[in-house]
C-alpha cells in the first residue's frame, strides 16, 4: 500500500480565470465567503498538530488561484520552515507570477506548476474565458520570471483538449528542448465541464506519446515531483514530458494524495467525496485536535477503498459535485 504523505491544499476557491475544463459553462458559481476560509493560523494550526503528526511532510498550494489570496507568501514561509516540511509546491495559472516569483522562492517555495494549455494566444484566451485584452503575454512572461528566479522543477501544465489545442501538442513538447522545463500532459477528465467533455471527449496519453515519439523519439526521464505523471524525455532534451493518463492508464492504487479544501473539507479523492471530513467546523466547535487528528488517522486508513473506481462501481462512492477549481486541483 502506498504512503499517503501528500496534502493538497487548495488556498482560495475564486480564480481570476474561467478555464473551459474546469468550471461549467455559463453557470455562475457559488464562492466561499471570506469568513468561511480557513484562516492563516488555522491552517497552520492543522498542519503541525493534524497533519504532520499523522504522516504528512508533502504539500502542494493549489486554488481555485492560489496567487489571488494575499496571504499566502506568509502561508508559503510557514510550511517551508516547518522542521518536518521535506517538500512544499504550487499550482498556478501564472498571471500574477511576474509580481511574485521572487517573493514566493525566498519564502522557501521552490517547485511551481503552472498552467500553460496553448502557445497561442487567441486559443489561450479561448480556454481561460478571457474576452478582453489577452492574457497569454503576462503568463508567458510570469512563466520566464519563474524560470529566471530559479524554480527547478518548473512544470507546465497543458489539459489536452480534442479540436481545440491538440493540434499544438508537438510546439509544446518543443518547450523542453532548449529549457528545463518539464511539459505534462493531462487528459481531459469529466469535471467541471460536462458538456465540453460530452462534445469533445479526450486524447489518450499513449497516443500523444505516439505522436511525439514518431517525430523526436522518446526515451524514459525522470524528474522530481509527487504526482502521477509517467515521465518521459525527448533525446537530447534538457527537459522531460510527463503524461497524466487517469482516464485510459488508471492510478487510483498509486495515489498518495488528500486534499484539503479552501473551507476546511478533506477528501481522500479528486473524483470521489465519500468519507470526507468537514475539520473547520470540527476546529471551530473546540473539537480537540486530539480528536481530529484520529478522524484524519481513521479516514487514512480508509483511503484504498476510497477512490475513482470505487466511485464508478457504487462501493463506497459518492459523485464530486464541486468544480475542479472548487476542488483544488
Amino acid at each position: 500500500m502506498n504512503v499517503v504523505d501528500y496534502l493538497r491544499i487548495s488556498l482560495i476557491d475564486r480564480c481570476n480565470f474561467r478555464c473551459t475544463y474546469c468550471m461549467p459553462d455559463g453557470d455562475e458559481l457559488s464562492y466561499v465567503l471570506q469568513q468561511d476560509l480557513l484562516t492563516q493560523t488555522e491552517l497552520l494550526t492543522l498542519i503541525r498538530e493534524v497533519f504532520i503528526p499523522v504522516g504528512f511532510t508533502r504539500f502542494r498550494l493549489t486554488g481555485g488561484e492560489p496567487l489571488l489570496r494575499p496571504d499566502v507568501v506568509d502561508i508559503v514561509a510557514e510550511i517551508a520552515a516547518l522542521p518536518e516540511t521535506q517538500d512544499i509546491a504550487m499550482t498556478t495559472n501564472g498571471f500574477l507570477l511576474v509580481e511574485k516569483a521572487q517573493a514566493l522562492y525566498e519564502a522557501g517555495l521552490r517547485r511551481i506548476n503552472i498552467s500553460l494549455d496553448s502557445l497561442k494566444p487567441e486559443v489561450f484566451d479561448q480556454i481561460i474565458g478571457n474576452r478582453g485584452r489577452s492574457r497569454w503575454q503576462h503568463v508567458w512572461q510570469g512563466i520566464l520570471k519563474a524560470y529566471e528566479v530559479g524554480f527547478n522543477p518548473l512544470k507546465l501544465n497543458v489539459v489536452v483538449i480534442p479540436g481545440v489545442n491538440d493540434a499544438e501538442v508537438l510546439e509544446l513538447a518543443a518547450l523542453s528542448l532548449e529549457r528545463e522545463w518539464h511539459i505534462r500532459f493531462i487528459e481531459f477528465m469529466p469535471i467541471g465541464n460536462h458538456d465540453l467533455f460530452q462534445d469533445r471527449g479526450w486524447v489518450s496519453s499513449e497516443a500523444l506519446r505516439q505522436q511525439i515519439r514518431s517525430h523526436w523519439g522518446l526515451t524514459d526521464g525522470s524528474v522530481r515531483g509527487n504526482g502521477p505523471a509517467d515521465v518521459f524525455q525527448i533525446p537530447g532534451a534538457k527537459g522531460t514530458l510527463g503524461f497524466i493518463s487517469q482516464m485510459s492508464e488508471c492510478f487510483c492504487d498509486r495515489c498518495n494524495r488528500m486534499r484539503l479544501s479552501a473551507d476546511g473539507w478533506l477528501r481522500p479523492c479528486l473524483l470521489n467525496e465519500w468519507g470526507q471530513l468537514d475539520l473547520k467546523t470540527a476546529y471551530r466547535a473546540g473539537v480537540p485536535l486530539a480528536d481530529i487528528r484520529q478522524q484524519v488517522q481513521e479516514l487514512l486508513a480508509l483511503k484504498p477503498e476510497i477512490n475513482f473506481k470505487q466511485r464508478e462501481s457504487g462501493a463506497k462512492g459518492t459523485t464530486y459535485s464541486r468544480t475542479m477549481s472548487q476542488i483544488g486541483g
